[in-house]
């Protein structure tokens, strides 16, 4: 092992990477100098405090030692890179330059899967099975691209992976493997040891592998056909959004982050206007008037509107943080909230205050079907990490998974049509949603109509919620 130049060290970060040199692709030719050097540079450009190359020496079983010892000793997340890999440095950084610092693998949604290209499935935003020429992966949806992050708290798991991978090389239990494929078996190993991966898409960039000097000009060739700014401005706005929230606000919102961030205008500070425009829209529905239902009609449309805005912000310059998670959620509730009192106390009369507290019990009800479920599923993958049960042998060369029955095979099969994905989606009466039913409600009739329509509508997605959570957790 040997450190690059210390101009690749940044001492502001706790991240550190490991540049597996094995191959002889890592010496081909790239401008004026190799592709080892290409990567070292793009990673000079990241927040990335030191960059240790691991080089050939005595096969697989030595390369992976050599990972367990660097995971051992670092200090916080660690990143795994093959140092013949031709990717955007957008590209590395969905996954060096993420807050969360947490253990990812970039990956592309597609299942045309290759020799340098291993299969993944991915569910729900995770890595739930990875493969390599020696695991398949049945139902694959993705394609592994050569970056791995190990977060700081799975360090150790990256390291008791590496350690066993390379015994079952140096005993050829893992068949006629090579040091190319170093990286996708330690995806299949954290994996199978029952770590969650975080699925980084790479969209519409490229990282790919290559072998020879004609494959990596052509993979030179093709990242100057993508416009990464583009790219990265795309995905600011969420994939997975709401209907309302794609199609009538990010349409036009994505186009305010740019002044934005040459404004310097913060995420933070964005919400904090969201807030002050919804309480200002209350305001407005407390008149009563038909003027003062229309005026906060406008206000809400708007404070929803910033409500997105700042997710994209946050997601553009890569600032999200727990703090502004938190500061958001709570935001949207407060604004919900003081929204409705502001329509019953416009509309008067003891009778529409029952309907105001029952919207409001309703909402309460359905987020914390919402947040108790998941802090249950993520309890479930901890306590069975650290009982063994996901764990599955390295020398197992099939996933078993299949397809969920039921319920669950409905819903995954609804995912593979757009229009069914959609009504899933409207379903739920997701955020965007009640805010333009309590919008067209409050602006085209009176309180009364929008609080019968949140508990109607309401009512319908607690209960197809309820009983996909129920189908879940049988499964």
């Amino acid at each position: 092992m040997c450190a690059l130049p210390d101009s690749l060290i940044h001492g502001s970060t706790t991240t550190s990477a490991v540049l597996l040199a094995t191959t002889p692709a890592c010496r081909l030719l790239s401008g004026d100098g190799t592709l080892l050097d290409r990567l070292g540079d793009q990673l000079a450009a990241l927040p990335v405090r030191d960059v240790q190359v691991v080089s050939p020496g005595g096969g697989l079983g030595a390369d992976l030692r050599g990972v367990a010892e660097i995971a051992r000793a670092a200090g916080g997340a660690l990143a795994v890179l093959p140092a013949d890999l031709v990717a955007h440095t957008e590209a590395l950084a969905t996954v060096l330059e993420h807050p969360a610092r947490d253990t990812c693998a970039l990956v592309s949604h597609d299942a045309a899967a290759a020799p340098m290209r291993p299969p993944v499935r991915v569910e729900g935003g995770k890595v739930v099975a990875a493969g390599s020429s020696f695991h398949l992966v049945p139902e694959a949806n993705g394609t592994f691209r050569g970056v791995l992050q190990a977060g700081e708290a799975d360090l150790a798991s990256l390291a008791d992976v590496a350690e066993e991978l390379a015994e079952l090389a140096d005993t050829g239990k893992l068949g006629p493997v090579t040091p190319v494929e170093a990286v996708d078996l330690l995806l299949v190993g954290l994996v199978r040891s029952g770590v969650p991966v975080r699925a980084a898409g790479i969209g519409r960039l490229h990282a790919d592998r290559v072998t020879g000097q004609n494959a990596a000009d052509a993979a030179v060739t093709r990242l100057a056909e993508v416009d990464e700014a583009q790219v990265k401005l795309d995905a600011s706005v969420k994939e997975d959004d709401g209907f309302f929230a794609t199609f009538f606000v990010s349409s036009w919102t994505r186009h305010l982050i740019k002044p934005l961030v040459r404004l310097r205008v913060t995420p933070n500070t964005v919400t904090g206007i969201s807030v002050a425009v919804a309480l200002l829209a209350a305001v407005w529905f407390s008149a009563g008037t038909h003027g003062g239902r229309l005026t906060g009609a406008v206000l809400l449309y708007l404070s929803f509107a910033l409500d997105c805005l700042d997710g994209q912000l946050a997601r553009y310059t890569r600032t999200f943080s727990p703090l502004g998670a938190w500061a958001d959620g709570m935001g949207d509730r407060l604004k919900e909230y003081a929204v409705y009192v502001g329509l019953a106390a416009g509309f008067g009369g003891s009778g529409i205050w029952y309907l105001a507290v029952a919207a409001m019990i309703l909402q309460v009800v359905r987020h914390a079907l919402d947040y108790t479920y998941a802090g249950a599923a993520a309890d479930a993958v901890r306590v069975g990490a650290a009982w063994g049960r996901p764990a599955r042998s390295l020398l197992e060369t099939r996933d078993t998974r299949g397809t969920a029955s039921g319920v669950l095979g409905l819903a995954q099969r609804l995912e593979r049509d757009t229009v069914a994905r959609w009504l899933k989606k409207i379903i739920v009466l997701p955020i965007g949603e009640r805010m333009a039913l309590i919008a067209v409600t409050a602006a085209g009739w009176n309180a009364r109509v929008t609080f019968l329509a949140l508990l109607g509508w309401g009512g319908v997605a607690a209960l197809y919620q309820l009983s996909g959570r129920i189908a879940r957790s049988a499964r």
